[in-house]
């Protein structure tokens, strides 16, 4: 079978621009420029299956209770594990490649980075080595699921693209339906306004 040149023509790498190019049945690639990686979704498999070999192990039982009754732990409970990643999977390709960044992982570090008002290279470097950031984002290991700041780029592109196509907010709706199950496991009742009579 013959081979023309564009059989072992290089991929084109993010943000590189492609030329127009012609082969024998037509146009093969329309000049554009790459904004987004391809990525096939996939739940995070991790979220509720902590690590056989955790580097949680070299904290002394002090420590590691500590860690355990942090704000890194009720987070880790209360919101990445509650989060529904499925409600994002439309934001990714239905082909076969490199599966997602989880979604879980991408949230909650959007959240944190909100909360302590952090840039993004502050974030970034937070989710890189501080313990009680990653213990909250599920990670017990350090050196494990790093990925480059870009990849928060495009999550962000892939919301913002997504509102303006459906007018559906992800994120609001996400965190919307983590409320809704904290209501339900505390057993909470919203209708009702309790004041104490010393605040009268």
């Amino acid at each position: 079978m013959a081979h023309n040149q564009f059989d072992t023509m290089t991929p084109l790498k993010k943000g590189q621009s492609a030329e127009l190019l012609f082969g024998l049945d037509g146009v093969i690639v329309i000049k554009a420029r790459v904004i987004c990686e391809t990525r096939m979704f996939r739940l995070n498999p991790h979220t509720h299956q902590p690590a056989l070999l955790s580097d949680l192990n070299l904290l002394s039982d002090a420590q590691r209770e500590r860690l355990t009754h942090s704000w890194a732990a009720t987070f880790r409970c209360e919101v990445f594990e509650r989060l529904d990643e499925r409600a994002f999977a439309s934001l990714y390709s239905d082909v076969a490649s490199r599966p997602n960044i989880p979604v879980n992982v991408l949230v909650g570090l959007e959240t944190l980075k909100a909360g302590f008002d952090w840039s993004d290279a502050e974030m970034i470097d937070a989710f890189t080595f501080n313990l009680q950031v990653r213990y909250a984002l599920g990670y017990e290991n350090l050196g494990v699921g790093e990925f480059d700041l870009r990849t928060v780029y495009y999550f962000r592109h892939r919301l913002s693209a997504h509102q303006q196509a459906t007018g559906q907010n992800l994120l609001d709706q996400a965190f919307g339906q983590i409320t809704v199950e904290q209501l339900a496991a505390f057993e909470l009742k919203t209708g009702r306004l309790r004041m104490d009579s010393t605040q009268i």
